[in-house]
């Protein structure tokens, strides 16, 4: 059978007529007359070949052929009826949804473990997949339902994504604590003469403190590039080499670090993206609201940590 070819409505009217075993009080059930109900019957039966109910002293009786697809039906119509309920309304208690999110390693640390901490609590049946999409591919990835959200810099400017500020940092020179240079700071000249680790999601391309040593008409010495952090900070621990990173990632591994002798280096930020068909989604923005209220309390406890060592 070709659905595409077939009226869904015509499985209400089927259901009714089953149940009421009466074309007319069918008809005041579904809300539409007798004689469209008649048409409905003959379009169902046209379609299943088959007369699916004989009529009779004791009403409308259905057929072997329509006994056997009732349950299936009725089973497919309340998917529909609750599909199209949790479309306006979201409990997190009772979804068993599936989110679907862009991030690095990194995010991935920061984001994730205080989120399923928040999510067995709250919505315990939902599920996330992560995973690091292409950035050029996030607006399609987004628009065509494959991803809910990205945690990426903001670089995207399609009119078509909304995007909210997750978190900010600043980019230090970090490495093992045990490190020739693990002093108060460093000069440039000693930043250039060691060799570093550049972490990056794309095979070529330059960082943002390759661009303002470039200005600078310098480069440094990159001797290791790797898409993953958590990786790099193993081989700094066992190396004089040394990474420029966001500061929370060093403070989270236990490294020593310094402020990057370098200017023109902006601050790193990270934003999360969604697509604006979802905007309104319920399910959609209550995840927006637990990983942006996530944020603001990784945020807080930094700087209650900070103004704690610096007490």
């Amino acid at each position: 059978m070709n659905l595409t070819k077939v009226d869904l409505n015509l499985f209400i009217v089927f259901d009714a007529i089953y149940t009421e075993a009466n074309l007319t009080r069918a008809g005041q059930i579904v809300g539409i007359t007798q004689p469209a109900v008649s048409n409905a019957l003959a379009r169902l039966r046209e379609t299943f070949n088959d007369p699916l109910f004989v009529r009779t002293a004791q009403g409308m009786v259905p057929t072997p052929m329509a006994q056997n697809i009732i349950g299936p039906v009725r089973n497919a119509l309340q998917l529909l009826r609750v599909s199209v309920q949790e479309s306006r309304t979201f409990n997190p208690q009772q979804a068993g949804k599936t989110y679907r999110i862009s991030m690095t390693d990194l995010s991935e640390q920061i984001l994730l473990p205080p989120l399923f901490q928040r999510l067995r609590r709250l919505a315990p049946s939902v599920c996330i997949e992560s995973f690091l999409a292409k950035r050029r591919e996030t607006t399609k990835e987004l628009a065509a339902g494959r991803l809910d959200f990205a945690v990426d810099a903001p670089l995207n400017t399609d009119p078509q994504v909304r995007h909210v500020k997750l978190l900010d940092d600043r980019y230090v020179c970090a490495m093992r604590p045990g490190h020739p240079l693990a002093k108060e700071k460093i000069s440039l000249d000693e930043y250039l003469s060691l060799s570093h680790i550049h972490i990056s999601s794309r095979r070529s391309g330059l960082g943002y403190v390759d661009l303002a040593l470039g200005k600078m008409g310098i480069q440094r010495k990159i001797a290791l590039r790797s898409q993953h952090y958590l990786m790099a900070s193993s081989v700094l621990q066992q190396t004089d080499m040394v990474m420029t990173v966001p500061e929370r990632f060093a403070r989270r591994h236990n490294l020593h670090h310094v402020a990057l002798p370098v200017g023109d280096v902006p601050a790193l930020e990270t934003h999360l993206y969604w697509h604006e068909s979802t905007d309104q989604d319920p399910a959609n923005r209550w995840m927006r609201e637990q990983m942006i209220e996530l944020a603001q309390q990784v945020t807080a406890q930094e700087k209650k940590a900070e103004q704690a060592a610096t007490a």
